[in-house]
C-alpha cells in the first residue's frame, strides 16, 4: 500500500486580512515550509511597502522565493511558475508540506492550476510596447475589447503591461487571451486552498492602518534607496501600490499626504478585486480571520486531500 500524497496547501484572500499568520500557523502545525506566491515579495529590498515578514517573525519556518530578484529585474508569470513548482517539489521529496501564501491570485493559480503559456514574439510584442507608449493603455485596451471583449473584462485597462500582453497572445496564436488562463483543474491532486475571510468595512480599516504603520517604518526612505538601486528602470516593481505613489510624490506630483490616501485607495481596489477572485473559485474552503478555531478549521479543509 502506497503512502498517501502529502498534500499542498495554499492560503488566500485579500491583502491584510491575516494570510501570513495563517501560513505560518498551517506550517509549524503541518510540519511544513511557506511558499511565497506575492508577486513583488519576490525583490530584494521591498520589505516595508510589500509587508514582507521580517525574518525574526517568521517562526523558524522556511521560505522560499522572497528577495530573489533585483528590482531592475521583470518578474513574469511563466518564470514564477517554474520557480514555485522547484519548490514544491522541493519540499515533497524531503517529505514537507509546503504552504503557498501571498496575494498575486494569477501567480497563486499559475502554480495550483494547470496553467500552459503560449509563447511570445519579440517582433509583435516590441510594436505593442512602442504603440503603448505612443497611444497608451487606454486606447489598446480598447483595442483588445474589439478583438477579444472576454479579456478585456479581466484586464484592466490602466495595466498596459497586460494589455500589451493579452494583444500579442491574440496575435501570435489567433486565440483569445482568455483561452490560456488557467482552468480549475489541480496540477496535484492533494491541494487544498484555505481562504481567510475579513468583513469589507474591518479590512478597509486595517488597510488604512497598515499603510499608515508603512509609512511610519520608513516606506519613503527604502524608495529613495531602491531608487538608487534602479526602481525606476526596471518594468515590474515600479508599479507596485505604494511605490509608484511615493515615486510620484518625490517627483513633486502629489504630496506625500496625497501619495498615502492614494496607497489606501488603491489597496482598498485591490483587496476588492483579490476578494472577487477568489470568491469565484468554489474550491476554496474560507474561515474566519477572528475564529479561535481556524487553525482547527484549516487543518480539518487539508486532511482529506492529504489521504488521496
Amino acid at each position: 500500500m502506497t503512502a498517501p500524497a502529502l498534500p499542498v496547501v495554499a492560503v488566500v484572500g485579500a491583502t491584510a486580512a491575516g494570510k501570513s499568520d495563517l501560513a505560518l500557523d498551517l506550517a509549524l502545525d503541518l510540519g511544513g515550509e511557506v511558499v511565497n506566491t506575492d508577486s513583488m515579495q519576490l525583490y530584494r529590498g521591498m520589505d516595508i511597502g510589500t509587508a514582507k515578514l521580517p525574518e525574526a517573525e517568521r517562526r523558524g519556518v522556511r521560505h522560499h522565493l522572497l528577495d530573489v530578484l533585483e528590482v531592475t529585474e521583470s518578474a513574469t508569470v511563466a518564470e514564477f511558475q517554474q520557480q514555485a513548482r522547484a519548490a514544491v517539489a522541493d519540499c515533497h521529496a524531503r517529505g514537507v508540506v509546503p504552504v503557498l501564501v501571498g496575494g498575486s491570485a494569477l501567480y497563486t493559480r499559475a502554480v495550483l492550476d494547470r496553467f500552459e503559456f503560449p509563447g511570445t514574439d519579440p517582433d509583435v510584442r516590441a510594436r505593442l510596447e512602442a504603440e503603448l507608449v505612443d497611444q497608451g493603455s487606454q486606447a489598446l485596451h480598447r483595442r483588445l475589447a474589439e478583438v477579444d471583449p472576454a479579456a478585456a473584462e479581466q484586464v484592466l485597462p490602466s495595466n498596459g503591461r497586460r494589455v500589451v500582453r493579452a494583444l500579442e497572445v491574440v496575435e501570435i496564436t489567433g486565440r483569445p487571451f482568455a483561452a490560456t488562463l488557467p482552468t480549475r483543474e489541480y496540477v496535484a491532486p492533494a491541494t487544498v486552498q484555505v481562504g481567510v475571510d475579513v468583513d469589507r468595512g474591518l479590512l478597509e480599516q486595517r488597510i488604512a492602518t497598515r499603510v499608515d504603520r508603512m509609512w511610519e517604518a520608513g516606506l519613503v526612505a527604502e524608495v529613495q534607496e531602491l531608487v538608487g538601486r534602479g526602481l525606476r528602470e526596471g518594468r515590474t516593481a515600479h508599479r507596485a501600490l505604494g511605490y509608484r505613489q511615493v515615486l510620484a510624490a518625490l517627483d513633486g506630483e502629489i504630496t506625500d499626504a496625497q501619495a498615502r490616501e492614494q496607497t489606501v485607495t488603491g489597496t482598498r481596489r485591490f483587496a476588492r478585486r483579490q476578494d472577487s477572485w477568489f470568491r469565484k473559485d468554489d474550491r476554496v474552503v474560507w474561515v474566519a480571520h477572528d475564529d479561535p478555531q481556524r487553525l482547527d478549521r484549516a487543518r480539518r479543509a487539508v486532511e482529506p486531500v492529504s489521504r488521496r
